[in-house]
């Protein structure tokens, strides 16, 4: 349906003019009209916005083909239809050549608001296709949540800042919200995206029209202050750190209290490439969030915990593309039975790195991936491929043996990855009960509730778990009460020596004792030799696991 429109016509017979005035209003379409007579009266007319302009052909000192030259050399969208009481065709053709959209005689006049539909519906398209390109190339350098720009034209204009040498002052500022993941995971997506709408706002109220703010990814936001000193900088900081403070976000009648952590970066003539600069930024932030929440604080190149977090951070894209190009490869480790009976194959799957210098170990990555909270993608990869092997090779449906995963604490507390783990079962279809899951004493007692939560629904599927590295800390002992587990990994360090060293030996032989009291079966680590093997064997170990017994190797197809 057609609006109602304005329109302006050109005629010098006021009885012409109104007979054209009269068949638009009876169609409903008029909303406006101007009736002008000569060019002046045109020129004037055209100060004021129409939807379409009707000229008369023939008028003294003004033709059509005039018309038309004025009209689209001030509004060269707005169509224009001639009319006329005499004009042949072939005249009209050359109007239309000449810009006109359409020509109606004047004895025809039931043919002009078919034209002005058509021309206006066209021009609506229009209108909307010029909308459409915008609404794009907003899109492509603005954030859709925000409307802030995005970290793509961030970049640019840091580039430009930083590249420019006219010796002014510019800082960085690397902003990230401390409690957006609380909000975020209790509460849903819809909540975090409104605490974002009001953060940004908040920040809004504080940075010249000059300064550059943006939304960098998730609840990271980047500043850009150009010709601003560290001072001034450093005031800024900390009134937006009181601000974020006070604001007080409310969801469903419960509220949240909200911290932002700030890294900031003076940029310097002689300054490095921008995603160092980014990453020297981020590393401030991390720094000043380690410290304590609604913290700030400035990169210091001579700093040596920013020289390791740097190489932390290195880790972290690394260890991000790897998982997008599947550059991880499982590794087995069988461990040996040394109580009586045959339980079938037992063994442990561990993760490496393939790099183009070879395989890099788990102890180089993962603590920077435990930091990063990366560990849930990367337990979700070793998961996955764990099962998909097992279920290739058949081992995942015998009816003997276990094979043992890693999981990170961290992992205990994503709440989608009980569910991920189901419908992997549902997938490769293997027997539940050929699978161990385990975490380290630590994990388990510093992420206690989760851990409990998890295990119980764990084994409730079938699936076994173990605690490992225990014995690290006594006082867990009183722990096996709460945690529902299977098997006790016994933290290597003490069997490693246990031959040499009584009190290392009292402590394999109490973890075996309260183990076995529990109803758990126990796994002793680093066995190194058959003199080791043996004395575990004697103490009632049920199974080893180490380099005495097998080293860990790739799988075998």
């Amino acid at each position: 349906m057609v609006d109602k429109v304005n329109i302006l016509i050109v005629d010098d017979d006021e009885n012409d003019a109104l007979l054209i005035m009269r068949t638009i209003r009876q169609s409903g379409l008029l909303s406006e009209t101007r009736h002008a007579i000569n060019e002046t009266q045109l020129r004037a007319a055209l100060t004021s916005s129409w939807d379409i302009v009707i000229s008369d052909h023939n008028m003294p000192k003004l033709s059509s083909s005039d018309v038309i030259k004025i009209v689209k050399s001030t509004y060269p969208d707005v169509p224009v239809i001639i009319v006329s009481g005499t004009m042949a065709d072939e005249i009209g053709v050359e109007a239309m050549q000449e810009g006109a959209q359409d020509y109606v005689m004047k004895d025809n006049l039931g043919r002009l608001i078919p034209a002005i539909q058509r021309e206006v519906n066209a021009t609506e398209s229009r209108k909307a296709r010029q909308v459409a390109e915008q609404d794009l190339q907003f899109l492509a350098y603005h954030d859709t949540l925000t409307r802030l720009i995005n970290r793509q034209e961030f970049e640019r204009r840091l580039r430009e800042c930083a590249e420019r040498k006219d010796g002014g002052s510019n800082i960085l500022m690397y902003l990230d919200l401390d409690q957006f993941k609380i909000v975020n995971d209790t509460c849903g997506h819809v909540a975090g995206d409104e605490l974002l709408k009001q953060v940004t706002k908040a920040l809004q109220q504080h940075i010249r029209e000059e300064d550059t703010l943006a939304r960098l990814g998730g609840d990271e936001f980047g500043l850009l202050l150009e010709n601003t000193s560290k001072k001034a900088a450093q005031k800024l900081a900390e009134r937006i750190r009181k601000e974020i403070y006070n604001l007080r976000f409310v969801w469903q009648q419960t509220p949240y209290t909200i911290s932002i952590s700030i890294g900031l970066v003076a940029i310097e003539e002689h300054t490095r490439p921008i995603a160092e600069l980014l990453s020297c930024a981020d590393i401030a932030c991390y720094v000043a969030k380690e410290k304590g929440r609604e913290g700030l604080q400035w990169y210091s190149e001579d700093n040596e915990e920013y020289h390791h977090r740097r190489n932390e951070m290195q880790w972290v894209g690394k260890i991000k593309q790897s998982l997008q190009d599947d550059k991880f490869t499982l590794y087995f480790q069988q461990m040996k039975q040394l109580s009586e009976g045959n339980d079938g194959e037992y063994g442990e799957f561990l993760i490496r790195l393939n790099d183009n210098n070879g395989l890099i170990a788990p102890g180089v990555f993962i603590p920077a991936a435990e930091k990063y909270n990366l560990m849930p993608q990367i337990d979700r990869w070793v998961v996955k491929n764990v099962f998909k092997y097992l279920a290739e090779t058949g081992l995942g449906r015998q009816n003997q043996g276990t094979f043992f995963i890693n999981l990170s604490g961290i992992t205990l507390s994503d709440p989608k990855f009980f569910g991920d783990i189901r419908n992997l079962l549902k997938t490769y279809q293997i027997k539940p009960d050929r699978i161990c899951l385990e975490i380290t004493e630590t994990a388990a007692i510093d992420n206690l509730t989760n851990a409990v939560e998890f295990i119980a629904e764990i084994r409730d599927e079938g699936f076994k778990f173990a605690i490992d590295d225990f014995g690290v800390g006594m006082s867990s002992f009183s722990y096996l009460k709460t945690i529902p587990v299977d098997f006790l990994k016994i933290d290597g360090s003490f069997v490693r020596n246990l031959l040499n060293d009584p009190i290392d030996r009292g402590i394999v032989e109490a973890c075996n004792q309260v183990s076995h009291a529990a109803g758990l079966k126990t796994i002793a680590e680093f066995v190194e030799n058959d003199q080791i093997e043996a004395a575990l064997k004697s103490i009632g170990i049920d199974y080893a696991q180490g380099f005495g017994i097998s080293k860990p190797g790739p799988l075998k197809r």
